[in-house]
């Protein structure tokens, strides 16, 4: 039979099928990552934090100016001050009773929090979405390079920030929700995951790999016109044309970029030096560091030029 007798395949059978090449792909990456996306569902209470007291994100978090904050016993495998890349404990290092409890809650929250926290979201993104690996990934955003280095003074807002603070901003700008409120077992499994994954970490200490790296400037001014044709080469495969990602069985197997479903212009994300610096260290998935430098910029410029939800602090 020629093509031009072939009966065209239904639309929703090629978008299956596309999904399900896609979603092997990522399944490869994520187990070699050990991503850790199986999860369990917990029962979510009712936020009371007020969202306009939240601190301002930002790209980078402020010198630290104090803490009383301990951290597990169990020896990391290696310590920043001698140079060596710091190495997270593995999940099944995590102990027993009540202290392993919330961190496997923490852990769950983290990477299926559309299912363990949906009461406080706002929109189809999971914390692990920008946070890879499960918060494990140096140069992703890792929450044990986050956790030693609060309380921290943040010049965006004028003000020392708890873990607690931090984690609210994401929920109420990345997430377009409204946070936990401090004391509830969401907050307090989120901020015991981090302390567990900083298990050894000097406090007060800078490790390699914090945030994203910093990226230089490209040889021409961020494009949105020309990120169009690199988004449409190198990331609408995962995370569609419109930007709108892709679901599979009702849950999205990669996240919106844009959109109602994406984080609002309040998030740190929204800042194109910030997204151009995940962008470039991280994406492709899997395949960070192989986009240029001048495609991550011109990306980041088209990506955080389509439409979202407001800044919460400015409606």
């Amino acid at each position: 039979m020629t093509d031009k007798h072939r009966p065209s395949e239904p639309a929703g059978k090629t978008l299956s099928l596309r999904v399900a090449i896609v979603m092997a792909v990522f399944a490869a990456i994520a187990a070699a990552l050990g991503a850790g996306w199986l999860t369990f569902p917990r029962t979510a209470s009712t936020p009371t934090v007020n969202a306009t007291q939240l601190p301002e994100p930002d790209a980078a978090e402020a010198r630290v100016i104090t803490t009383t904050a301990s951290a597990p016993t169990v020896p990391a495998a290696a310590a920043s001050a001698s140079g060596v890349a710091f190495m997270p404990p593995l999940p099944e290092a995590i102990p027993e009773g009540p202290y392993g409890d919330a961190v496997r809650r923490g852990h769950d929250i983290f990477v299926n929090t559309q299912v363990n926290a949906k009461a406080f979201v706002g929109n189809g993104l999971n914390c692990v979405n920008c946070h890879l690996d499960a918060g494990r990934k140096a140069g992703a955003a890792p929450l044990w390079a986050a956790f030693p280095m609060f309380p921290a003074y943040r010049d965006k807002n004028h003000k020392v920030n708890s873990m607690e603070d931090r984690l609210a901003g994401c929920f109420t700008f990345s997430m377009n929700g409204k946070p936990p409120a401090y004391d509830s077992p969401e907050m307090v499994a989120l901020v015991t995951y981090s302390a567990w994954l900083a298990t050894g970490a000097s406090l007060g200490t800078e490790l390699p790999g914090r945030g994203y790296p910093k990226l230089e400037q490209s040889e021409l001014a961020p494009d949105a016109t020309r990120g169009v044709a690199a988004f449409e080469a190198r990331c609408a495969i995962c995370h569609g044309a419109d930007g709108q990602g892709l679901k599979q069985g009702g849950a999205y197997a990669f996240p919106p970029l844009w959109g109602a479903q994406s984080y609002n212009a309040g998030a740190g994300m929204h800042n194109v030096a910030t997204a151009a610096a995940f962008i470039r260290a991280n994406m492709p998935l899997g395949l960070g560091g192989t986009l240029s430098v001048q495609d991550a910029w011109d990306i980041s410029a088209y990506i955080n030029r389509q439409p979202r939800p407001p800044d919460p602090r400015k409606q």
